[in-house]
This record gives structure tokens, C-alpha cells and sequence, in this order.
């Protein structure tokens, strides 16, 4: 696995040379040549669908006093155009320099093989967000005939992080377009696919973006909506056998308490009959509660 990965890093060029990809989808490999910017169309099966203006700006400049270092990846066809299979930023950034022409490495293969390798090299080698990822995982799955076993061999992920990205899809809309804006993070919407109905889970994603709530805080409100009816909130701390310091007796007060204050309640006591009671909280805006919730009880 380490020498797939290490040959991702290296560029489509390693990918073929270390058969990472299948030899049948490439028949023909040619050497870099110069070739018009006229003559190059831009990839169908593209999976990236943002381009950050100011980065494309920088790399711009960069081309016009250095050139393009590292050649674009083509497919050569039939009627003497070329696609591009990776390099599409570079094109860009060229056009912007005001190039005329671009090197690039020639590749003959067919559409499958256009779209796995389109696919895969962007996967490994540019920063797409996490839906664009998974976008292209399942094109990978469904126009290429691959499983999940195979495609996670062929990027060089492990199979549940493949299926990780895949759930994503599974999201309502709303919440697709906050990954895809960095609004939350991958750890949050992993913790809001726990929640069955729909309604909810957007209701949760909105207290998420209002709040700035932490992945965490976000695991434990699934974690208490997902509780069956009529169930009494338990504190999640790990509960030890009956003994001296956790008596029986106090497991119904725990729950109570743990219940009105909507915190985790603990009792600690000593043999000697001295003890104390603990009250958990999170942040500023946990620990006010509590504390409002206490002065209401003075009288």
C-alpha cells in the first residue's frame, strides 16, 4: 500500500509506470511535447468544480516569469485534439499568462480510462473538498465497475474512509453546500448521518453554524436524540460496580439531577460517610445555566 501511495504522490506518469492503474485502459504513452492551447479541450469527466480566483491569479504569475514546470497529462484523439486529463489549473493559470502553447505528456485511451484517470488523479493530488470527493468516488464505482474493495486499492485509502466520503451523498442539500463551503467540518457531518429524520438533522446543522458547536457537543445532542422515548438521560461517564463511593441507592438521584440540570451528575463518597457532588460542564454558556438554575431554586 505504502509504494501506491508514494507512486500517487509522483503523478499519473508513476501511476502507469507502477501499474496502479490498469494497463488496459492506457494503450500508449508519449514522451512531452508542446502543444497549442487551441487544440486543448477541457475534461468532461472533471471533478473539481471550484477555482479559487487568487490562487489561480498567483500560479498565473508564477507561469509567466518561471513557466509551466510540470507538463499537463493529455489524452490524444482521433480527430487531433487533446483532453485534458490533469492539469486543467495549469491550462488555465496558462491562458491567463498568455501562453500559446503548453507542454504536456500525450496519452491514448478510451473513455473509461479518461474518466478513472481524471478521477484518481484528482482525488490524490489536488485539495478537493470532501463532497467533490466523494462525488468522484461514486462516479469511480458506477462508470468504471468498481467496488468499494477496488477503489479504495486504486486511490490508496483504506475501505471505510471510501465509504466515509460515500454517506456524505446521503445529506440533504443544505448540508452538502456547507462541506462544500467549510461551513462544518467532516467530523460534523459524520455525526449528523446518526440522525434518521431529516428535519432534525437540519435543525441540528443549524445550531451547529449558529453556535460554532464542536464536533463533540455535536456527538452528544445525536447521542440524546437517538435516545428511545421515555428513557432517562444516563451520564455517559463509565459506571463502576456497587461499592462505597457509588452506592445503589443514589443511581436514582443521579438520573434526576442529571436530568433537570441536562448535564452529567456525579456522587463521590467515602467510607467514612463524607462525599460530594459533582455537576459536569462544557463552556461559559453550560455553566450559566446550571448556575440559573440553582439561584431559581433559592426560594
Amino acid at each position: 500500500m505504502n509504494a501506491k501511495k508514494n507512486a500517487l504522490g509522483r503523478g499519473l506518469g508513476a501511476l502507469i509506470d507502477d501499474a496502479i492503474l490498469p494497463k488496459d485502459i492506457v494503450q500508449a504513452v508519449e514522451a512531452s511535447n508542446e502543444i497549442s492551447i487551441d487544440l486543448i479541450d477541457v475534461n468532461p469527466f472533471q471533478p473539481r468544480q471550484d477555482f479559487d480566483q487568487e490562487a489561480m491569479e498567483e500560479l498565473a504569475a508564477s507561469i509567466k516569469q518561471l513557466g509551466i514546470i510540470q507538463p499537463l497529462t493529455l489524452r490524444k484523439l482521433d480527430n487531433g485534439r487533446f483532453q485534458i486529463i490533469a492539469g486543467e489549473r495549469r491550462l488555465r493559470a496558462a491562458k491567463m499568462a498568455g501562453l500559446t502553447t503548453v507542454p504536456a505528456f500525450l496519452i491514448t485511451t478510451n473513455d473509461q480510462g479518461m474518466l478513472e484517470m481524471a478521477l484518481v488523479e484528482n482525488i490524490q493530488r489536488t485539495d478537493l473538498n470532501p463532497i467533490e470527493i466523494a462525488i468522484s468516488y461514486q462516479r469511480l464505482i458506477e462508470e468504471c465497475n468498481l467496488t468499494q474493495e477496488s477503489l479504495s486499492e486504486r486511490v490508496g485509502k483504506k475501505r471505510a474512509t471510501v465509504a466515509n466520503y460515500l454517506r456524505l451523498l446521503k445529506l440533504p442539500p443544505e448540508i452538502q453546500a456547507a462541506i462544500r463551503e467549510e461551513k462544518i467540518s467532516m467530523g460534523h457531518a459524520k455525526a449528523l448521518l446518526a440522525i434518521d429524520d431529516e428535519e432534525q438533522m437540519i435543525e441540528v446543522y443549524r445550531q451547529i453554524t449558529e453556535k460554532q458547536l464542536s464536533v463533540r457537543e455535536v456527538e452528544e445532542m445525536v447521542r440524546i436524540i437517538n435516545q428511545p422515548p421515555g428513557e432517562i438521560e444516563q451520564p455517559k461517564a463509565k459506571t463502576k460496580e456497587k461499592d462505597a463511593t457509588d452506592p445503589s441507592e443514589y443511581a436514582e438521584l443521579k438520573a434526576q439531577l442529571s436530568q433537570f440540570f441536562n448535564s452529567n451528575v456525579d456522587f463521590k463518597r467515602k467510607p467514612n460517610g463524607e462525599g460530594k457532588i459533582i455537576i459536569s460542564f462544557k463552556n461559559d454558556a453550560e455553566l450559566e445555566k446550571i448556575l440559573s438554575l440553582l439561584d431559581s431554586k433559592k426560594d
